[in-house]
């Protein structure tokens, strides 16, 4: 069993801290609201006060925070992450942030004797839940050796892709299409919708379909009513979508569908619907169509 440490408890680090502590490991954390970890807590997770102290309790030190600036955030200054390394330790970045900040962030690592994988994953809360999530690493194959073990513990699906930096290129590419797919998916409704197809039936076919990809069955019956929680907001997309776009510039990819859908992204935060799961493209769409939504008709925030 391993002695490891979690930086960020938020939806997807809550779960994969339980996954550890279910697992036998011995497991410290750190959130900015302590409240939030409170269930953990009483799972048998320790506490620590700063990153500082969760690295400097652990040997296998996982983050998962929302941006490169998070990252940040959580790793330098006299309480980071980056005070509390020393030798042999492994920091597991489980962010989603730009690669070449994730390079520049494993350099300093290793300077203090410590080593760095980015370790991002693909999948929601309920594919974690189900034990269906799937996990990339980029970093030295050495390192991934020793750690890919504990990844498992996490995950079924552990693929070591390369050097630092390329785990997170594969998160971008996988992630561009998740909007793409759900604006594609929300045009599909609303034309079967005017054309007198009742909304729900039409998801039903939808996803019941040959286009009906893991993501369009669990986030396609958002059309009909948003969770009650995010899995996923539109701040979070965009972030992506925003990453995805200045890659493909610096590797001269054209990303024509995925310009198009980040559009309806930037549409839904003018119309105020940051915090929603960002299949609220679909209400963006319906809006433009003259069709009500539970969200365009002021349905129940997040």
């Amino acid at each position: 069993m391993a002695t490891v440490g979690f930086v960020g408890l938020g939806v997807m680090g809550s779960q994969m801290v339980n996954r550890l502590l279910a697992k036998g490991h011995t497991v410290t954390g750190y959130n900015r609201t302590r409240s939030k970890a409170q269930w953990l807590l009483e799972k048998g997770m320790q506490w620590a006060d700063s990153p500082r102290a969760v690295a400097a309790n652990s040997d296998y030190i996982f983050a998962m925070v929302t941006n490169t600036a998070a990252l940040t955030a959580i790793a330098e200054g006299p309480d980071g992450l980056l005070a509390g390394l020393s030798t042999g330790k492994i920091f597991i970045d489980m962010s989603t942030v730009s690669p070449t900040a994730s390079r520049a962030m494993a350099a300093k690592v290793r300077e203090r004797g410590a080593d760095m994988v980015d370790s991002p994953v693909s999948g929601s809360v309920i594919t974690l839940q189900e034990g269906k999530l799937s996990v990339m690493v980029g970093g030295r194959k050495d390192t991934f050796e020793k750690i890919n073990s504990l990844l498992l513990d996490i995950a079924p699906k552990v693929t070591h892709v390369g050097d630092n930096g390329l785990a997170l290129s594969m998160k971008i590419a996988i992630n561009l299409s998740l909007a793409v797919q759900m604006l594609a998916f929300s045009e599909g409704v609303l034309l079967a919708e005017k054309s007198g197809i009742a909304r729900d039936v039409a998801v039903d076919v939808l996803v019941n379909s040959a286009i009906a990809s893991p993501m369009v069955k669990y986030r396609g019956p958002f059309v009909l009513q948003q969770p009650e929680e995010a899995w996923f907001d539109v701040n979070m997309m965009q972030k992506d979508m925003v990453l995805a776009m200045e890659l493909g510039r610096q590797l001269d990819v054209p990303l024509p569908t995925t310009a198009v859908s980040n559009e309806f992204l930037t549409a839904a935060r003018g119309m105020g619907w940051t915090k929603y799961d960002f299949a609220c493209v679909f209400d963006v769409l319906a809006a433009m169509s003259g069709v009500s939504t539970p969200v365009t008709s002021g349905g129940k925030k997040q």
